[in-house]
């Protein structure tokens, strides 16, 4: 039993960046949401009768309160069937934060989730091209007026968001992995995601391209410096000819990103924000209701906050605010308890879900709570299994397998 809930975990973590682009409608919803059900009704029978209920750390305890203070929001909510709904969706998204904390036991688990993972990211790169390849020609594009692509069923900035999470975790795999396909495919993705991100014209998103590569940049040089040249040199003369296939409209808008931080709206963000600031004063501390940020504010259905903060603020208060905090903050200790490459590799994850998490509401997607995840059992390993963290994660030959940050564990 417990092979196959590794197994549909595996499966799991591949999905959640492209599940959008599967979805067979209610009431089974999309691929990640299906394979979710699958997973807790294994999970819940291998951690009972198998290997027994391992102790939940911080971290899953506050995932806990936090998604039953939303549940008690139901009491106070300024609407109940957003809120109902909003409850539902909240367990189907939190989950992975316990079933990881009690699936995953070893290292050989952690690298199985960022092979998953990134796995999941070439497959939304390449449902992106597609997108962009049925529009015909760049020309053609053009003349349609079309400057954003993106996988069918996926919005341009959750997709850019998602490439972004996977460019230090291709970088950690292309570093320490010792079969030559996962490095090769490791390395590939580099320059095809970034080719992704440009073609979705997603500004926020190619802010966090930035901050992605630059930690990758960190990563490989401490890897090995020599080889991370001729690594830059290569991704620099392949991300320049893919460039060139990148439509100019999408780079023009893209260009806006100085002008829209130094005197623009922002896409109207800077609206949205100041209604849910206006909501958030109205109802400070309890907040307005799990799924009532558009109802709170004013705002038309479908809107979203644009912002994470903001949208805990409006629906949690600050008492929800705190908890979300505090879930950020034990995630941000576990990664601190990691070292070496694994560090980061998931501290650089973990900036990139700040920054995009500025213009986006990424409370609700299953790849925050799945990374969450990642990190809390990457920071339990390296306490317990710190031998085999280092066996895996070490990078052969690299440097910092010999500092006295693993040689202390």
């Amino acid at each position: 039993m417990r092979r196959l809930t590794v197994v549909l975990l595996m499966l799991y973590a591949f999905a959640v960046p492209w599940e959008y682009s599967l979805d067979i409608g209610e009431p089974f919803g999309n691929a990640a949401r299906i394979l979710g059900i699958f997973l807790l009704l294994t999970a819940i029978p291998s951690v009972l009768m198998e290997q027994g209920v391992r102790r939940p750390g911080v971290v899953q305890w506050l995932v806990l309160a936090f998604y039953l203070y939303f549940v008690c929001s139901y009491f106070w909510t300024v609407d109940q069937v957003a809120t109902v709904e909003k409850i539902r969706a909240y367990f189907q998204v939190m989950m992975i934060v316990w079933i990881v904390g009690q699936i995953g036991n070893t290292p050989e688990d952690l690298r199985g989730l960022l092979r998953a993972f990134v796995a999941g990211c070439w497959v939304l790169a390449i449902l992106s091209f597609f997108n962009f390849a049925s529009a015909g020609t760049v020309a053609a594009g053009q003349l349609a007026g079309q400057v954003r692509f993106a996988a069918d069923g996926q919005d341009p900035n959750d997709v850019a968001r998602f490439l972004d999470l996977g460019f230090p975790l291709a970088a950690l795999l292309f570093a320490t992995e010792r079969q030559w396909l996962v490095p090769l495919l490791a390395l590939a993705y580099v320059p095809a995601g970034l080719l992704a991100v440009l073609l979705t014209a997603s500004r926020g998103g190619f802010s966090g391209a930035l901050a992605a590569l630059l930690g990758s940049a960190v990563l490989l040089a401490m890897w090995r410096p020599r080889a991370a040249s001729m690594v830059f040199v290569g991704l620099a003369v392949t991300s320049g000819v893919l460039f060139l296939f990148v439509p100019a409209g999408s780079l023009d808008r893209l260009a806006t990103i100085p002008e829209e931080v130094g005197s623009g709206d922002w896409n109207d963000r800077l609206y949205i924000w100041s209604a849910g600031w206006h909501a958030f004063a109205r109802a400070p501390w309890w907040g307005s209701g799990a799924g009532t940020f558009t109802a709170a504010a004013g705002l038309a259905p479908g809107d979203t906050a644009h912002n994470t903060v903001m949208a805990v603020l409006v629906t949690g208060g600050l008492v929800g605010t705190a908890f979300f905090v505090a879930i950020l903050a034990g995630v941000g200790w576990a990664i601190f308890r990691t070292a070496g490459l694994v560090r980061v590799a998931l501290g650089t994850v973990m900036a990139v879900w700040v920054i995009t998490s500025m213009v986006g509401s990424v409370e609700e997607n299953r790849a925050t709570w799945l990374l969450f995840g990642m990190g809390v059992l990457a920071g339990r390993l390296a306490v317990e299994e710190p031998g085999s963290m280092r066996r895996l994660f070490s990078g052969g030959e690299c440097r910092e397998a010999r500092t006295p940050a693993y040689a202390g564990r």
